[in-house]
């Protein structure tokens, strides 16, 4: 991985089997985010998993193995203690331009992802919802 940041805006760049989410929070570590919104996200990934939220602790998960072209990576990033939430969506499209798209879970790095930040120092926190069963965004 390899970020750099000017103005509150980090370019990140993820190199073949890296972790998405894993060098997400490390670039977050690195340059002291607080929240960000992830203002672009492309490349290829692969191993991916998406959800789509059905009800409460349903996310009805799908793993997509071969690589897909990383058309949309969009979200917003919270400081929890010493970790980070990830609140992600991405639209995949494979080499006949199918496009899936939903919750981002997890995936890798195909071979390469550019992902860019917008730093902010905004108060955020999420706290579980018990009648969604999703940890909601609140902003203090």
């Amino acid at each position: 991985m390899q970020s750099k940041e000017k103005q509150n805006i980090i370019f990140i760049k993820l190199f073949t089997d890296e972790d998405v989410n894993e060098k997400i929070m490390e670039a977050c570590k690195l340059h002291n985010v607080k929240t960000a919104a992830v203002i672009s996200g492309i490349g290829q990934l692969k191993n991916v998993q998406l959800g789509y939220f059905k009800k409460k602790n349903d996310y009805t998960p799908e793993i997509f193995d071969i690589p897909y072209e990383l058309l949309s990576l969009t979200g917003n990033i919270c400081r929890e203690d010493d970790d980070y939430l990830l609140h992600l969506h991405a639209v995949l499209g494979d080499e006949k331009k199918n496009v899936v798209g939903g919750h981002f879970i997890e995936g890798k790095v195909g071979i390469t992802s550019e992902i860019v930040l917008l730093k902010t120092n905004l108060d955020v926190k999420r706290k579980l919802d018990e009648k969604t069963g999703l940890k909601s965004m609140f902003l203090e």
